[in-house]
C-alpha cells in the first residue's frame, strides 16, 4: 500500500532586485550603454535628475590633476584638446552623444529576443546576467564558473541552471552568439535549421565534415594541410573542399554586426597627465554622469507618511540607488585606472615597447578587489594616454622571459611582432619561426607557438596568407 505525506523542503530560489542587478552590471557597461541606462532611468524617474548647476571650475580636469598634486607649482600640463587620441573627448556642454553612435545594440537586440520567450522570472535573470558578459564578438567574457562565484551568495544558483540559460541565449539571433570560442561558436551556426539553405550544405555528408572540423580540427584547417585534414576526417579531397567552402560563409564574430568600431567614438573614461609627482590619473567630466535627487520632490515627501506616497518613495530608493551604483563606478574605475598607471609609468614615458607583465590579480590584490570587479572596471572603458585612447585592458598581460633574466610584457612582444610584419619583405613575408629568432637577437626568447599565439592575438596572418595576399595584390 502506497502512504503519501507532505514533506517541506527549504530551499533557496535567485531573486535579483532590480537595484541589485544594476549593482552587479553597472561596472561592466560602456560609457554609451552607461548614459543609456541612465536616460531611461531619468525618462521614468522623476525624482532622479541630471546634477547641471556645478562649477565648471569643479569638473575641470586640470584643477583635479593640480588637487592631486600637493606641488604648488606644478609643471604645465599638457593641455587636453593638445593631447594624441583626444578626437573622441566630447566638450561638457555637448554631454550628449550624436545619435550616429547609438545604433540598437547587441545586447538590446538579445534582451528583445529574451522578452518574446516564456522563460521563467529565474531564467531570464540569469540568461540577462550572461548577455552582459558578452564581448564585441558576441562571446561570452568569462567562465561559467567565474561568473558562478560573483553572484550573490544568497543566489544559490548552480552551474547547471547557468547551462540551461547559456543554451536560451545559444537559440536566440545572431546564430553562434553565447559561445565560449569560435570552434563552439562555428558548431552552433552549423547547428542552425537554416543553415540547409546554403547550396554546400545541402550534402549531409559535407555537413558531417564541417561539423567535425569546427568541433576539433580548426588548427588544422588554419595551418592550411589538406593532407592531414583528410587523414583525420577520413575523406575525399572533394568533400573537403566543399566543407572548407561552407566554413568560410560562417560568421566567426557574429556580435560584431553590432559593434561601432572604439576609435570611431569611443570616449576616454580617464585621462592621463604628467604631474610632478608622476603619472596621474583624472575622471573625464564629459563621460561622467552627474545626477541628483529632485529637491522639490524630495522635501514634499519628507513631510508625508510613506504609505501616502509609496510609488513615490520607491522611486526616491531606487534614484539613491542610481546615484550611489554611478558613483561607487567612477571611484572603482578610478582606483583601478590609477593602479594601472603606477604599474605601467615605463609605458606612458617610452611607449607600447616599455609595457610591463600586469595581470589583473596584481591589481585586484593591490585594491582589495576581487578579479571579476577589475575584470569589469577595465572592459569597453578608455585611458587618454600620451599614445592615443586605450581600452584599460589594453595594459594586461603576462610575461615573458628574456635573456637578461627580466621579463616582457605580451604587450610589449606583440609591439616587437608587429613592427617586424610592418617591415617584412611582402614577398617573402616571416614565418613564425623566424619571427622568434629575431625576438630572440633583441633578447626576447620564447617559443614558436608563442609566437604565434600573438600573432594570432594581433590578428597577423600566417605568413603563407600574407604572401598570397601580397601576390593578389
Amino acid at each position: 500500500m502506497t502512504r503519501h505525506s507532505l514533506e517541506l523542503r527549504p530551499g533557496q530560489h535567485l531573486t535579483l532586485t532590480p537595484q541589485l542587478q544594476q549593482s552587479i552590471r553597472m561596472l561592466q557597461l560602456s560609457t554609451l550603454d552607461l548614459e543609456t541606462e541612465i536616460s531611461q532611468a531619468l525618462a521614468e524617474n522623476p525624482l532622479l535628475e541630471r546634477d547641471e548647476d556645478v562649477r565648471s571650475d569643479e569638473t575641470d580636469p586640470n584643477r583635479e590633476a593640480s588637487a592631486q598634486d600637493d606641488d604648488p607649482a606644478p609643471d604645465r600640463e599638457t593641455p587636453l584638446d593638445e593631447m594624441p587620441g583626444s578626437k573622441g573627448v566630447y566638450n561638457d556642454e555637448d554631454n550628449d552623444l550624436p545619435e550616429a553612435a547609438r545604433p540598437d545594440t547587441l545586447r538590446e537586440h538579445l534582451l528583445g529576443q529574451l522578452a518574446l520567450t516564456r522563460a521563467s522570472v529565474r531564467d531570464v535573470t540569469l540568461t540577462t546576467l550572461l548577455i552582459d558578459e558578452l564581448d564585441e564578438n558576441g562571446y561570452l567574457g568569462s567562465p561559467l564558473e567565474e561568473i558562478l562565484q560573483w553572484l550573490p551568495e544568497d543566489a544559490e544558483a548552480d552551474i547547471d541552471e547557468l547551462r540551461a540559460a547559456q543554451r536560451l541565449l545559444q537559440s536566440f539571433d545572431p546564430p553562434g552568439i553565447g559561445a565560449r570560442d569560435m570552434a563552439e561558436c562555428l558548431t552552433l551556426q552549423l547547428r542552425q535549421p537554416d543553415i540547409s539553405r546554403l547550396p554546400e550544405a545541402a550534402e549531409p555528408l559535407v555537413l558531417a565534415c564541417a561539423r567535425e572540423i569546427c568541433a576539433h580540427h580548426l588548427a588544422l584547417l588554419a595551418a592550411g594541410n589538406p593532407a592531414r585534414l583528410r587523414e583525420a576526417l577520413h575523406c575525399d579531397d572533394a568533400r573537403l573542399r566543399a566543407a572548407r567552402a561552407l566554413i568560410l560563409k560562417l560568421d566567426p564574430r557574429p556580435g560584431r554586426a553590432w559593434t561601432v568600431g572604439a576609435a570611431d567614438y569611443a570616449v576616454p573614461d580617464v585621462i592621463v597627465r604628467k604631474a610632478r609627482k608622476g603619472w596621474q590619473v583624472v575622471l573625464n567630466s564629459a563621460a561622467m554622469p552627474r545626477l541628483r535627487i529632485n529637491g522639490l520632490y524630495a522635501q514634499m515627501l519628507g513631510n508625508q507618511k510613506e504609505s501616502n506616497h509609496a510609488g513615490l518613495h520607491a522611486q526616491l530608493q531606487q534614484a539613491r540607488w542610481m546615484i550611489r551604483n554611478v558613483e561607487q563606478r567612477c571611484d572603482t574605475i578610478l582606483r583601478v585606472s590609477q593602479a594601472i598607471v603606477n604599474h605601467q609609468a615605463a609605458f606612458f614615458s617610452q611607449g607600447p615597447s616599455a609595457m610591463r607583465p600586469l595581470i589583473l590579480k596584481e591589481i585586484a590584490g593591490e585594491l582589495g578587489l576581487h578579479e571579476s570587479t577589475i575584470s569589469r572596471a577595465t572592459t569597453q572603458k578608455f585611458m587618454l594616454t600620451p599614445f592615443g585612447t586605450l581600452e584599460l585592458k589594453h595594459f594586461f598581460g603576462a610575461g615573458v622571459a628574456t635573456e637578461t633574466g627580466d621579463s616582457a610584457s605580451a604587450t610589449a612582444v606583440q609591439a616587437h611582432i608587429r613592427r617586424m610584419v610592418s617591415e617584412e619583405n611582402r614577398a617573402k613575408p616571416l614565418s613564425d619561426n623566424q619571427l622568434m629568432l629575431k625576438l630572440a637577437e633583441e633578447g626576447i626568447v620564447i617559443a614558436r607557438r608563442t609566437v604565434a599565439k600573438y600573432r594570432e592575438a594581433l590578428r597577423i596572418a600566417p605568413a603563407s596568407v600574407r604572401k598570397a595576399q601580397a601576390t593578389l595584390r
